[in-house]
Protein backbone atom coordinates (compact mmCIF):
# COMPACT_ATOMS: atom_id res chain seq x y z
CA UNK A 1 0.00 0.00 0.00
CA UNK A 2 1.17 4.09 -0.39
CA UNK A 3 1.66 5.13 2.40
CA UNK A 4 3.13 8.89 1.22
CA UNK A 5 4.90 10.56 -1.45
CA UNK A 6 6.93 13.96 -1.52
CA UNK A 7 8.16 16.27 -4.41
CA UNK A 8 10.10 19.12 -4.79
CA UNK A 9 11.13 21.07 -7.51
CA UNK A 10 8.81 18.63 -10.33
CA UNK A 11 6.52 20.71 -12.74
CA UNK A 12 3.83 23.20 -10.81
CA UNK A 13 5.62 22.31 -6.95
CA UNK A 14 8.28 24.49 -5.80
CA UNK A 15 8.35 23.80 -2.81
CA UNK A 16 9.05 20.41 -1.04
CA UNK A 17 4.74 19.07 -0.57
CA UNK A 18 3.93 15.60 1.08
CA UNK A 19 0.96 13.96 0.37
CA UNK A 20 0.24 11.13 2.68
CA UNK A 21 -2.46 8.24 2.66
CA UNK A 22 -1.76 7.58 6.60
CA UNK A 23 -5.02 8.15 8.79
CA UNK A 24 -5.43 10.18 11.46
CA UNK A 25 -6.34 9.26 14.98
CA UNK A 26 -10.17 10.09 13.90
CA UNK A 27 -11.99 6.85 14.15
CA UNK A 28 -14.98 7.99 12.03
CA UNK A 29 -15.74 5.38 8.48
CA UNK A 30 -13.64 2.45 10.86
CA UNK A 31 -14.14 1.04 6.62
CA UNK A 32 -12.07 3.41 4.61
CA UNK A 33 -8.61 2.41 6.30
CA UNK A 34 -6.65 -0.68 7.08
CA UNK A 35 -4.29 -1.27 9.93
CA UNK A 36 -1.27 -2.95 9.05
CA UNK A 37 1.22 -3.15 12.38
CA UNK A 38 1.21 0.41 13.73
CA UNK A 39 0.37 2.13 10.64
CA UNK A 40 -3.45 3.31 9.42
CA UNK A 41 -3.77 3.63 6.13
CA UNK A 42 -6.43 4.90 3.95
CA UNK A 43 -8.37 3.11 1.33
CA UNK A 44 -8.90 5.97 -0.88
CA UNK A 45 -8.58 10.11 -1.33
CA UNK A 46 -10.03 12.70 -3.39
CA UNK A 47 -8.25 15.86 -4.54
CA UNK A 48 -10.27 18.73 -5.18
CA UNK A 49 -8.67 22.26 -6.65
CA UNK A 50 -9.34 24.85 -9.40
CA UNK A 51 -7.94 24.04 -12.94
CA UNK A 52 -4.32 24.62 -13.30
CA UNK A 53 -3.81 24.12 -9.68
CA UNK A 54 -1.82 21.30 -9.60
CA UNK A 55 -4.17 18.36 -9.41
CA UNK A 56 -2.72 16.26 -12.42
CA UNK A 57 0.97 17.20 -12.11
CA UNK A 58 0.58 15.09 -8.53
CA UNK A 59 -0.72 12.21 -10.76
CA UNK A 60 2.18 12.73 -12.98
CA UNK A 61 4.69 12.71 -10.25
CA UNK A 62 4.30 8.94 -9.45
CA UNK A 63 3.59 7.60 -13.67
CA UNK A 64 6.84 9.74 -13.84
CA UNK A 65 8.57 7.59 -11.58
CA UNK A 66 7.22 4.40 -12.64
CA UNK A 67 8.14 5.11 -16.04
CA UNK A 68 11.46 5.58 -15.76
CA UNK A 69 12.18 2.70 -13.13
CA UNK A 70 10.67 0.72 -15.75
CA UNK A 71 12.27 1.89 -18.85
CA UNK A 72 16.02 2.32 -16.90
CA UNK A 73 17.37 -0.78 -17.76
CA UNK A 74 16.84 -0.01 -21.55
CA UNK A 75 17.77 3.73 -22.01
CA UNK A 76 20.99 4.93 -23.59
CA UNK A 77 23.67 6.28 -21.65
CA UNK A 78 23.38 9.63 -22.98
CA UNK A 79 19.26 9.50 -22.84
CA UNK A 80 17.99 12.31 -21.11
CA UNK A 81 15.44 12.10 -18.42
CA UNK A 82 11.74 13.28 -18.29
CA UNK A 83 12.36 15.30 -15.40
CA UNK A 84 10.79 19.13 -15.51
CA UNK A 85 11.96 21.38 -12.43
CA UNK A 86 9.86 24.65 -11.60
CA UNK A 87 10.43 26.84 -14.50
CA UNK A 88 8.90 30.24 -13.04
CA UNK A 89 11.86 30.67 -11.14
CA UNK A 90 15.64 31.35 -12.20
CA UNK A 91 16.92 29.36 -9.78
CA UNK A 92 15.05 26.08 -9.14
CA UNK A 93 14.54 25.88 -13.29
CA UNK A 94 18.32 25.02 -13.17
CA UNK A 95 18.24 22.78 -10.00
CA UNK A 96 17.78 18.91 -9.54
CA UNK A 97 14.00 17.75 -8.85
CA UNK A 98 13.30 15.55 -5.81
CA UNK A 99 11.43 12.88 -5.08
CA UNK A 100 10.66 10.07 -2.42
CA UNK A 101 8.11 7.02 -1.76
CA UNK A 102 7.01 5.73 0.93
CA UNK A 103 4.90 2.44 0.97
CA UNK A 104 4.32 -1.29 2.36
CA UNK A 105 4.60 -4.50 0.69
CA UNK A 106 3.88 -7.95 2.12
CA UNK A 107 3.76 -6.07 5.74
CA UNK A 108 7.43 -4.61 5.29
CA UNK A 109 7.70 -0.31 4.72
CA UNK A 110 9.69 0.80 2.68
CA UNK A 111 11.30 3.88 2.06
CA UNK A 112 12.40 5.07 -1.92
CA UNK A 113 13.75 8.40 -3.00
CA UNK A 114 16.25 10.08 -5.29
CA UNK A 115 17.20 13.75 -6.99
CA UNK A 116 17.90 14.19 -10.36
CA UNK A 117 17.44 16.27 -13.09
CA UNK A 118 17.30 15.88 -17.32
CA UNK A 119 21.06 14.28 -17.52
CA UNK A 120 22.06 12.99 -14.04
CA UNK A 121 20.79 11.26 -10.89
CA UNK A 122 22.68 12.58 -8.17
CA UNK A 123 21.13 11.12 -5.36
CA UNK A 124 19.31 7.83 -4.82
CA UNK A 125 18.71 5.79 -1.61
CA UNK A 126 16.28 2.76 -0.36
CA UNK A 127 15.95 1.73 3.48
CA UNK A 128 13.34 -1.05 4.57
CA UNK A 129 12.14 -1.69 7.80
CA UNK A 130 12.12 -5.71 8.36
CA UNK A 131 11.47 -5.30 11.97
CA UNK A 132 10.18 -1.76 12.51
CA UNK A 133 13.57 -0.63 12.51
CA UNK A 134 14.90 1.20 9.60
CA UNK A 135 17.82 -0.62 7.73
CA UNK A 136 19.90 0.82 4.60
CA UNK A 137 19.96 -1.23 1.63
CA UNK A 138 21.98 1.13 -0.09
CA UNK A 139 22.41 5.03 -0.85
CA UNK A 140 23.75 6.72 -3.81
CA UNK A 141 25.38 10.44 -3.48
CA UNK A 142 27.56 12.87 -5.76
CA UNK A 143 25.99 10.65 -8.87
CA UNK A 144 27.98 7.76 -8.19
CA UNK A 145 29.12 7.57 -4.60
CA UNK A 146 27.88 4.34 -3.00
CA UNK A 147 27.55 2.73 0.69
CA UNK A 148 25.90 -0.46 1.85
CA UNK A 149 25.30 -2.67 4.32
CA UNK A 150 28.64 -5.21 5.10
CA UNK A 151 26.63 -8.26 4.15
CA UNK A 152 26.01 -6.39 0.58
CA UNK A 153 29.00 -5.15 -0.08
CA UNK A 154 30.46 -7.55 -2.98
CA UNK A 155 27.79 -8.19 -5.09
CA UNK A 156 27.07 -4.25 -4.80
CA UNK A 157 29.92 -2.95 -5.54
CA UNK A 158 29.77 -5.61 -8.83
CA UNK A 159 26.20 -4.32 -9.70
CA UNK A 160 27.41 -0.38 -9.36
CA UNK A 161 30.31 -0.53 -12.01
CA UNK A 162 27.73 -1.52 -14.39
CA UNK A 163 25.00 1.44 -13.74
CA UNK A 164 25.09 5.14 -15.59
CA UNK A 165 24.77 8.31 -14.62
CA UNK A 166 21.45 8.37 -15.89
CA UNK A 167 20.27 4.97 -14.49
CA UNK A 168 18.23 4.26 -11.73
CA UNK A 169 20.39 1.57 -9.45
CA UNK A 170 17.19 0.46 -8.14
CA UNK A 171 16.61 -0.86 -11.26
CA UNK A 172 20.06 -1.87 -11.91
CA UNK A 173 20.55 -3.85 -8.71
CA UNK A 174 17.19 -5.68 -9.08
CA UNK A 175 18.06 -6.26 -12.90
CA UNK A 176 20.97 -8.22 -11.69
CA UNK A 177 19.26 -10.49 -9.19
CA UNK A 178 19.66 -9.05 -6.27
CA UNK A 179 16.45 -10.10 -3.76
CA UNK A 180 16.39 -6.93 -1.42
CA UNK A 181 15.86 -4.39 -4.25
CA UNK A 182 13.06 -6.49 -5.99
CA UNK A 183 10.28 -6.42 -3.91
CA UNK A 184 10.26 -1.93 -4.02
CA UNK A 185 11.04 -2.41 -7.74
CA UNK A 186 7.74 -4.59 -8.42
CA UNK A 187 5.63 -2.36 -6.31
CA UNK A 188 7.04 0.99 -8.29
CA UNK A 189 6.52 -0.52 -11.77
CA UNK A 190 3.67 -3.10 -11.13
CA UNK A 191 1.74 -2.09 -8.26
CA UNK A 192 0.98 1.58 -9.02
CA UNK A 193 -1.45 2.56 -12.14
CA UNK A 194 -2.38 5.78 -13.52
CA UNK A 195 -4.86 6.82 -15.60
CA UNK A 196 -5.02 10.12 -17.40
CA UNK A 197 -7.45 9.32 -20.08
CA UNK A 198 -9.97 6.56 -21.68
CA UNK A 199 -7.61 6.30 -24.34
CA UNK A 200 -4.66 5.26 -22.70
CA UNK A 201 -6.64 1.96 -21.22
CA UNK A 202 -8.80 0.66 -23.76
CA UNK A 203 -6.27 -1.82 -25.16
CA UNK A 204 -5.14 -3.01 -21.68
CA UNK A 205 -9.09 -3.80 -21.18
CA UNK A 206 -9.82 -5.05 -24.24
CA UNK A 207 -7.24 -7.41 -23.91
CA UNK A 208 -8.49 -8.64 -20.86
CA UNK A 209 -12.06 -8.74 -22.10
CA UNK A 210 -10.73 -11.19 -24.63
CA UNK A 211 -8.16 -13.35 -22.53
CA UNK A 212 -11.30 -14.09 -20.08
CA UNK A 213 -11.65 -17.41 -20.82
CA UNK A 214 -13.23 -18.59 -17.27
CA UNK A 215 -16.16 -15.65 -17.66
CA UNK A 216 -14.88 -14.40 -14.55
CA UNK A 217 -14.22 -11.00 -16.01
CA UNK A 218 -17.36 -11.00 -17.92
CA UNK A 219 -19.98 -12.19 -15.12
CA UNK A 220 -18.57 -9.47 -12.74
CA UNK A 221 -18.91 -6.87 -15.76
CA UNK A 222 -22.64 -7.46 -16.86
CA UNK A 223 -23.39 -7.70 -12.87
CA UNK A 224 -21.50 -4.24 -12.85
CA UNK A 225 -23.31 -2.60 -15.83
CA UNK A 226 -26.99 -3.78 -14.44
CA UNK A 227 -26.65 -2.13 -11.09
CA UNK A 228 -25.11 0.92 -13.27
CA UNK A 229 -28.54 1.00 -15.16
CA UNK A 230 -26.82 0.82 -18.39
CA UNK A 231 -29.32 -1.58 -19.83
CA UNK A 232 -26.10 -3.81 -21.37
CA UNK A 233 -27.09 -7.72 -21.33
CA UNK A 234 -24.22 -8.98 -23.00
CA UNK A 235 -21.08 -7.63 -24.60
CA UNK A 236 -18.43 -9.33 -27.36
CA UNK A 237 -14.69 -8.58 -27.79
CA UNK A 238 -12.96 -9.99 -30.24
CA UNK A 239 -9.41 -9.53 -31.88
CA UNK A 240 -8.86 -8.09 -35.56
CA UNK A 241 -6.26 -7.44 -37.57
CA UNK A 242 -6.11 -4.23 -39.30
CA UNK A 243 -6.56 -4.81 -43.24
CA UNK A 244 -5.50 -2.19 -45.91
CA UNK A 245 -9.33 -2.06 -46.64
CA UNK A 246 -10.40 -1.12 -43.08
CA UNK A 247 -7.41 1.08 -42.60
CA UNK A 248 -8.38 3.41 -46.21
CA UNK A 249 -11.73 4.25 -44.09
CA UNK A 250 -9.65 6.03 -41.23
CA UNK A 251 -8.56 9.66 -41.49
CA UNK A 252 -4.98 10.34 -42.49
CA UNK A 253 -4.06 11.38 -39.44
CA UNK A 254 -4.72 8.41 -37.84
CA UNK A 255 -3.56 6.10 -40.40
CA UNK A 256 0.32 6.15 -38.46
CA UNK A 257 -1.22 4.68 -35.30
CA UNK A 258 -2.62 1.53 -37.03
CA UNK A 259 -0.23 -0.02 -39.24
CA UNK A 260 -1.40 -2.82 -41.17
CA UNK A 261 -1.49 -6.32 -39.39
CA UNK A 262 -1.57 -4.29 -36.09
CA UNK A 263 -4.33 -6.12 -33.23
CA UNK A 264 -7.70 -4.43 -32.91
CA UNK A 265 -10.59 -4.57 -31.30
CA UNK A 266 -14.23 -5.07 -32.55
CA UNK A 267 -16.57 -4.44 -29.91
CA UNK A 268 -20.23 -4.30 -29.43
CA UNK A 269 -22.59 -4.38 -26.66
CA UNK A 270 -26.07 -6.44 -26.38
CA UNK A 271 -29.56 -4.68 -25.30
CA UNK A 272 -32.45 -6.40 -24.76
CA UNK A 273 -35.39 -4.47 -25.52
CA UNK A 274 -39.35 -5.45 -25.02
CA UNK A 275 -37.99 -9.22 -25.36
CA UNK A 276 -36.26 -8.27 -28.26
CA UNK A 277 -32.10 -8.43 -28.74
CA UNK A 278 -30.19 -5.77 -29.90
CA UNK A 279 -26.67 -5.09 -30.77
CA UNK A 280 -24.48 -1.41 -30.61
CA UNK A 281 -20.81 -1.16 -31.85
CA UNK A 282 -19.35 0.20 -28.63
CA UNK A 283 -18.88 3.65 -30.69
CA UNK A 284 -22.49 3.92 -30.70
CA UNK A 285 -22.75 4.09 -26.96
CA UNK A 286 -22.26 6.89 -24.71
CA UNK A 287 -19.02 8.45 -23.95
CA UNK A 288 -20.08 7.40 -20.09
CA UNK A 289 -20.58 3.48 -21.24
CA UNK A 290 -17.55 3.45 -22.77
CA UNK A 291 -15.41 4.80 -20.18
CA UNK A 292 -17.02 2.22 -17.58
CA UNK A 293 -16.76 -0.51 -20.02
CA UNK A 294 -12.88 0.60 -20.21
CA UNK A 295 -12.76 1.08 -16.68
CA UNK A 296 -14.74 -2.45 -15.11
CA UNK A 297 -11.06 -4.58 -15.89
CA UNK A 298 -8.35 -2.49 -14.20
CA UNK A 299 -10.84 -2.27 -10.88
CA UNK A 300 -10.82 -5.78 -10.80
CA UNK A 301 -7.53 -6.26 -11.68
CA UNK A 302 -6.63 -3.66 -9.00
CA UNK A 303 -8.57 -5.24 -6.54
CA UNK A 304 -7.62 -8.84 -7.09
CA UNK A 305 -4.14 -7.82 -6.64
CA UNK A 306 -3.38 -5.65 -4.09
CA UNK A 307 -3.14 -2.76 -6.28
CA UNK A 308 -2.79 1.28 -6.27
CA UNK A 309 -5.79 2.85 -8.74
CA UNK A 310 -4.78 6.40 -9.48
CA UNK A 311 -7.37 8.20 -11.68
CA UNK A 312 -7.09 11.87 -13.14
CA UNK A 313 -10.66 12.92 -13.25
CA UNK A 314 -12.67 10.48 -12.50
CA UNK A 315 -15.95 12.22 -12.72
CA UNK A 316 -15.32 12.22 -16.50
CA UNK A 317 -18.54 11.82 -17.78
CA UNK A 318 -19.60 9.55 -15.45
CA UNK A 319 -22.74 10.50 -13.34
CA UNK A 320 -22.04 11.36 -9.51
CA UNK A 321 -23.86 8.28 -8.39
CA UNK A 322 -21.92 5.72 -10.15
CA UNK A 323 -18.63 7.85 -9.03
CA UNK A 324 -19.73 7.20 -5.37
CA UNK A 325 -20.28 3.68 -5.79
CA UNK A 326 -16.68 2.83 -7.02
CA UNK A 327 -15.41 4.72 -4.18
CA UNK A 328 -17.72 2.83 -2.06
CA UNK A 329 -16.17 -0.76 -3.43
CA UNK A 330 -12.63 0.42 -2.31
CA UNK A 331 -13.78 1.22 1.44
CA UNK A 332 -15.97 -2.38 1.43
CA UNK A 333 -13.83 -4.56 3.44
CA UNK A 334 -15.53 -7.38 1.89
CA UNK A 335 -14.73 -6.54 -1.93
CA UNK A 336 -11.18 -4.85 -1.21
CA UNK A 337 -9.74 -7.82 0.61
CA UNK A 338 -6.36 -6.97 -0.90
CA UNK A 339 -6.31 -3.56 0.53
CA UNK A 340 -6.19 -1.82 -3.03
CA UNK A 341 -6.59 1.78 -2.92
CA UNK A 342 -8.00 4.40 -5.17
CA UNK A 343 -6.40 8.26 -5.51
CA UNK A 344 -8.04 10.35 -7.41
CA UNK A 345 -9.25 14.07 -8.32
CA UNK A 346 -12.09 15.34 -9.38
CA UNK A 347 -14.54 18.76 -9.67
CA UNK A 348 -17.74 16.68 -8.69
CA UNK A 349 -18.48 18.38 -5.50
CA UNK A 350 -21.46 15.68 -4.36
CA UNK A 351 -18.46 13.46 -3.12
CA UNK A 352 -17.93 15.96 -0.98
CA UNK A 353 -19.82 14.47 2.08
CA UNK A 354 -18.74 12.93 5.69
CA UNK A 355 -20.68 10.24 5.55
CA UNK A 356 -18.63 9.06 2.59
CA UNK A 357 -14.94 10.18 3.12
CA UNK A 358 -13.26 11.01 6.35
CA UNK A 359 -11.72 14.60 6.48
CA UNK A 360 -7.94 13.03 6.13
CA UNK A 361 -9.70 11.26 2.84
CA UNK A 362 -10.37 14.88 1.37
CA UNK A 363 -7.20 17.07 -0.12
CA UNK A 364 -7.25 20.38 -1.92
CA UNK A 365 -4.05 21.52 -4.51
CA UNK A 366 -3.90 25.62 -4.56
CA UNK A 367 -1.76 27.67 -6.94
CA UNK A 368 0.10 30.47 -4.80
CA UNK A 369 -0.79 33.63 -6.82
CA UNK A 370 2.32 35.77 -6.69
CA UNK A 371 4.84 33.09 -7.27
CA UNK A 372 2.64 29.98 -9.04
CA UNK A 373 3.61 27.03 -7.24
CA UNK A 374 1.48 24.87 -6.06
CA UNK A 375 0.76 23.11 -2.89
CA UNK A 376 -1.70 20.51 -1.44
CA UNK A 377 -3.52 19.84 2.04
CA UNK A 378 -6.02 18.12 3.68
CA UNK A 379 -9.10 19.09 5.08
CA UNK A 380 -7.94 17.90 8.46
CA UNK A 381 -5.87 21.01 8.57
CA UNK A 382 -9.30 22.72 9.15
CA UNK A 383 -11.48 22.53 12.23
CA UNK A 384 -14.55 20.89 10.50
CA UNK A 385 -17.22 18.94 12.71
CA UNK A 386 -18.46 15.71 11.30
CA UNK A 387 -22.25 17.47 10.66
CA UNK A 388 -20.33 20.13 8.55
CA UNK A 389 -21.64 20.79 4.83
CA UNK A 390 -18.31 20.36 3.18
CA UNK A 391 -19.65 20.95 0.00
CA UNK A 392 -20.93 23.94 0.76
CA UNK A 393 -17.91 25.10 2.79
CA UNK A 394 -15.97 24.24 -0.28
CA UNK A 395 -18.19 25.96 -2.71
CA UNK A 396 -17.95 29.05 -0.45
CA UNK A 397 -14.16 29.02 -0.37
CA UNK A 398 -14.01 28.02 3.24
CA UNK A 399 -11.11 25.96 2.74
CA UNK A 400 -9.50 27.81 -0.43
CA UNK A 401 -8.38 25.73 -3.74
CA UNK A 402 -11.22 27.00 -5.77
CA UNK A 403 -10.81 29.39 -8.81
CA UNK A 404 -10.99 33.51 -8.30
CA UNK A 405 -13.04 35.11 -10.52
CA UNK A 406 -12.17 39.02 -10.89
CA UNK A 407 -15.47 40.70 -10.97
CA UNK A 408 -13.62 43.71 -12.64
CA UNK A 409 -12.58 42.51 -15.19
CA UNK A 410 -14.47 41.76 -18.72
CA UNK A 411 -13.05 39.61 -21.46
CA UNK A 412 -15.70 40.60 -23.75
CA UNK A 413 -14.85 44.19 -23.27
CA UNK A 414 -12.80 45.98 -26.55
Amino acid sequence: MLIEFSIENFLSFKEKVTFTMEASSDKKLESNFVNIGEDKILKSTAIYGANASGKSNLFKVLGLVNSMISQSNFIDPNSLLPIIPFKLNKKTINEPSSFEIKFILNNIKYLYGFKADSKSIYSEYLYYYPKGKQVKIFVRENIDKYTFNIEDNKILNDIKNKNTTNKFFLSTATNWNFEKTKPAYDFLTQKIGVVFSKEQIDNYSYKMYSNDLDGGLKQLALNFLKKADFNITGYSVNEERMTEETLNSFPDQVKSLFPVGSLTYKISTKHNIENEEFELNIGEESLGTQNIFSLIPVIRDILLNGKVLIIDEIDKSLHPILVKYIIEIFNDNEINKNNSQLIFNTHDTNILDLELLRRDQIWFTEKNSINGSSNIYPLDDFSVRNTENVEKGYLLGRYGAVPFIDENINPFEK
